[in-house]
């Protein structure tokens, strides 16, 4: 824990100088029932209570992902999942279709290339969501359809837009063409609305530290029957990443390929059991409140008289942003100077930007994230966005008034129950 001091000399993180919060797009907060599952001595692997535990943590899964079909869990972090999804369905010089709204679509195609795999990436930028007429003039070339699956990223967490997954399946369905339906949900799911089977989503991936609350190091594939008879058709399949025995194991080690990750699987089950307690509409609703009180602040600190000096959102539309995090625009390099005063002197830390500029590029220092998924609340989310607040006014960066005034209205509002 750093032990940086502030002006006044007393140092920051310390237990007597209250908690850090890590306000950045994952790993995010975790919640005290599961760090306390997981305070614990290492079980049996071979019988007893974590066999039974692990066995009720799929339908819990499946139910977070709204899918009746096969979940496959993984010892890895969500570049493990893309690579998993794509060795069970893929073989070299197969061709795959990418729209991209950010980095990490990019990365996913890049994870795809090394595999043997062809690439046709859709750039869209990193201020739009998907132009979905192109995707379809995409497909309507494909008449032979060489193309064998869409990678679509629900969430992109480098620019914080959130892309219109059923919108795409629909274009796919008028085309008529059979590619399977990839969505990446790392940043989305338990955050923003997703509904794998009602929305036509042949393969999801995601992973254990955002959404699901749980400490990075777990990541999870979800696939229906088609994406099954996809790995049926594959000559070989690593005995490591094939998710048939992980989806339907004869014996308990082969729902991880070998060794369980024992910790985080009681970490997962209290995570489950706050999600579900509090139920999954009701998650979502939460998210969509929280990150709108979140817009209105950042849209009252923008309204300055030179906005080209100030703070601004990366996506305009509201439509298109991310419930679980905001990318932001500062002047350079006033944001990585807004991250290191607020680290330094509250604790309090906020995401690097990712993909908006070259990182060894000066314009790298004026891009910053706010994470706000899974264990949070309004008084945290007041409390990030207070500390912003005297970040700027200390920094004597140019913003405009009634952020907080802003923030709170929104949040002593009504929920919305459509998110």
């Amino acid at each position: 824990m750093s032990t940086t001091s502030n002006p006044t000399g007393r140092p920051i993180g310390t237990p007597s100088g209250g908690r850090p919060y890590l306000a950045i797009p994952g790993p995010s907060v975790i919640p005290d029932p599961v760090l306390q599952a997981m305070h614990r001595p290492s079980p049996n692997i071979y019988a007893g209570e974590l066999l039974d535990l692990t066995d009720s943590l799929i339908p819990d899964l499946k139910a977070v992902a709204g899918t009746q079909h096969f979940a496959a869990i993984y010892i890895s972090n969500g570049h493990g999942a893309w690579e998993a999804a794509l060795m069970n369905t893929l073989q070299p010089g197969d061709r795959v279709l990418v729209p991209a709204s950010g980095r990490f679509a990019l990365g996913w195609s890049e994870m795809a290339e090394a595999l043997g795999i062809e690439v046709e990436v859709l750039d869209f930028g990193t201020t739009s969501g998907w132009d979905l007429g192109r995707v379809a003039e995409r497909l309507a070339a494909d008449p032979a359809h060489q193309i064998k699956a869409v990678l679509g990223v629900h969430v992109d967490t480098s620019s914080s837009i959130r892309n219109d997954i059923p919108a795409l399946r629909a274009v796919m369905d008028e085309a008529h063409h059979p590619a399977l339906l990839m969505a990446d949900c790392i940043a989305s799911l338990g955050c923003d609305r997703f509904e794998m089977d009602a929305w036509g989503v042949d393969v999801m991936v995601t992973a254990s530290q955002k959404g699901l609350m749980t400490p990075a190091g777990v990541s999870f594939v979800f696939f229906n029957d088609k994406a099954a008879e996809a790995r049926a058709r594959l000559p070989r399949v690593s005995r490591y990443w094939d998710w048939t025995p992980r989806a339907n194991p004869e014996e308990f080690y082969q729902y991880f390929g070998g060794t369980a990750p024992t910790h985080h699987l009681y970490g997962l089950r209290a995570a489950l059991d706050l999600i579900h307690g509090e139920g999954l509409e009701a998650v979502w609703a939460r998210h969509a409140h929280l990150a709108q009180v979140i817009w209105a602040a950042c849209s009252a600190w923008g309204d300055i008289s030179d906005p080209a000096q100030g703070l601004r959102m990366n996506v305009t539309d509201p439509a298109l942003r991310s419930h679980a995090v905001t990318a932001l625009h500062l002047p350079a390099p006033r944001a990585t100077e807004l991250r290191r005063w607020l680290e330094e002197n509250l604790g309090l830390t906020l995401g690097i930007g990712l993909g908006l500029a070259p990182p060894d590029s000066p314009e790298w220092h004026g891009h910053f994230r706010l994470g706000h998924m899974g264990h949070v609340n309004g008084h945290m989310i007041m409390g990030l966005l207070g500390g912003i607040e005297a970040g700027l006014t200390a920094l004597k960066i140019p913003h405009g008034e009634g952020a907080l005034q802003a923030a709170a209205q929104v949040l002593g509002g009504p929920t919305d129950r459509q998110a």
